[in-house]
Parts: C-alpha cells; structure tokens; sequence
C-alpha cells in the first residue's frame, strides 16, 4: 500500500558532530531510515542543518520554512531536546512529527531506533494515532516594551545565576495578585513539560488532553508555597522584584537576562504541534517504560 506522505522532511540532531563516534552512528541512522523511506515510495528530503552537519548528500535540502510550506511529514531523529527545537518552529505550519529516539529519555521522540522499520511502515499508510500539543507564548516586557519573545513547548523558567542568592517574584494571574515568591526560581509548564524540569522541583504530572499549565516554585523559601495547576487560557505575569543576574529560559533553549521590574508573560499560543504515534499508543505506556512504574513487580 503507497504511503499516505508524499514528502517527507528528516530531521536530524543538529548539535551532533558528524566526525564524531556519536555523530557517525547518528549518520547511519539517518541514512537508513531515508532509505527505508525512499523504499515506502516516499520523497526524502533533508533539513538544511542536518545535511550539512551529518554530510549526506544525493538527497534535496530544504531550509525549516521551507519544510513547513513543501513537506507532508516531518521525521525528527534524536532526543526531546531536537523534537522541542523544531516543533516550536514547524507549529504555525502544521506539519504532524514522528520522533524517532536516539536520545535518553525520549517522552517525545517516542520510537526506538531498533524498531523503526515495523512501526514506521503502518504508521507511512495512516494507522496512527495523532496528539495535539499546545504551546506557550512568553514575552519579557521591560519599560512597556517587547524586549524579547519566544515559544515553548515544555516550559518557561524563570531563576536565579548559579552564584547569586534567591530572587523575589510576583506573581499575577489574569492581572490577580497571586504572591510574592522568594525562591531560586519559578517554572510555568505545559502537560507536555511537566515529565521535565517541572516532575524533578516536585510538580505533578498532567496529562496531555488536560488545558492546563502547572506553576512550580523552585526550591521556595517558604514551604507553604506548592505548585498549582492554571488553565492554559490564563495570562501568566512574573516580575522581578529584587535579586541579582535572574533570567528567563524558554524550553532551555533561548535564554533572556532580566532586570528588576522586568515582566515575564505567558499567553497560550495559537499554534499547537502535531504529533503522530503508532496506533495503539497510549501516554500511560510511555510513562511506565520512561519513569520505570511497575519495575520489580511479578
């Protein structure tokens, strides 16, 4: 049966060094899965980045945009890390990912490597199950004025440098005075972050239909200050009201130094990322595989 994808865009880790003994078995992945592809009567093209940093030719290149506009799928190879990179770039076009993991924990890049073959090749007729992701939409305000903007798919993090003592945060939702905050910082995550830096400072996991977002303290002065779950149609402001080098981080990918009087906010983005998965799949597996649930157990 022909693949309901026409073209295809592989997307490969772009911070792997092709040189590399990580880097060539990341080659040879990529290089297999275009042939596997090219075999189910698809058009493999290679993300610009990918092409150059990993060295495979005889394939066409397209820039991310260019993806977005031409490509029917998207095949991302790696870990989280590289699927948070380019969802957030591909949301406004609405191109559905497949993540195939060569990374660690891969709550997102969701198939193993090793059985890319069989999983694939149902999924390439349209047996799949398609999640939909929300995204964030983060603004630091400073003077009334947009001095930086960004998407996030996992979080936005707002903490303290490394040498510096805690940071003081107020906190308003939908213009409500919430707290001031003195911690090493504050995390606002999607469903979709809170397996991430929100699970390790003592957040809850929310499943992925859920609309909502979790606001966690990290490491809070005062006990009494827990995480509590938003819905995701709130506006999210935190200002920073005194302590030194504090910055703001936007999936740990882009970073924003801040100043006092600085204003983070945090708006739902219109766009969402599509995900597809094998048919079957379902989130309660991949946390008991990811998080080890039942391990030990007859």
């Amino acid at each position: 049966m022909k693949s309901k994808f026409r073209q295809v865009a592989l997307i490969g880790k772009y911070q792997t060094v092709a040189s590399g003994a990580s880097g060539a078995l990341s080659r040879s992945a990529l290089e297999d899965i275009a042939h596997f592809l090219h075999a189910q009567g698809c058009e493999v093209v290679l993300e610009h980045d990918t092409a150059q940093n990993m060295g495979i030719s005889g394939y066409p290149v397209l820039t991310v945009p260019e993806i977005g506009v031409r490509c029917d799928l998207g095949l991302v190879v790696g870990g989280d890390g590289t699927m948070l990179g380019i969802g957030r770039q591909l949301a406004h076009f609405g191109v559905p990912l497949i993540g195939i993991n060569q990374g660690r924990l891969g709550f997102i890049t969701d198939i193993p490597f090793d059985s890319f073959t069989s999983t694939l090749a149902p999924m390439l007729r349209g047996e799949y199950e398609e999640d939909h992701r929300s995204l964030m939409h983060a603004r630091v305000m400073r003077d009334g004025q947009c001095v930086f903007d960004a998407l996030a798919m996992n979080d936005v993090v707002v903490n303290r440098a490394a040498t510096s003592g805690m940071v003081e945060l107020r906190v308003e939702v939908d213009g409500h005075f919430v707290a001031n905050q003195r911690a090493d910082g504050l995390i606002i995550a999607t469903p979709t972050g809170s397996t991430a830096y929100s699970l390790s400072a003592g957040g809850p996991l929310l499943h992925p239909s859920i609309p909502g977002w979790v606001l966690v303290p990290i490491a809070p002065h005062t006990l009494s200050n827990r995480p509590i779950v938003l819905a995701n149609v709130s506006e999210i402001a935190i200002e920073i009201v005194a302590g030194r080098d504090a910055s703001a981080s936007f999936d740990m990918q882009s970073l924003a130094s801040l100043l006092h009087g600085d204003r983070i906010v945090v708006t739902r983005s219109k766009h969402h990322v599509r995900f597809l998965h094998p048919k079957g799949w379902s989130y309660f597996d991949t946390l008991r595989q990811k998080l080890h649930w039942n391990e030990g157990v007859a």
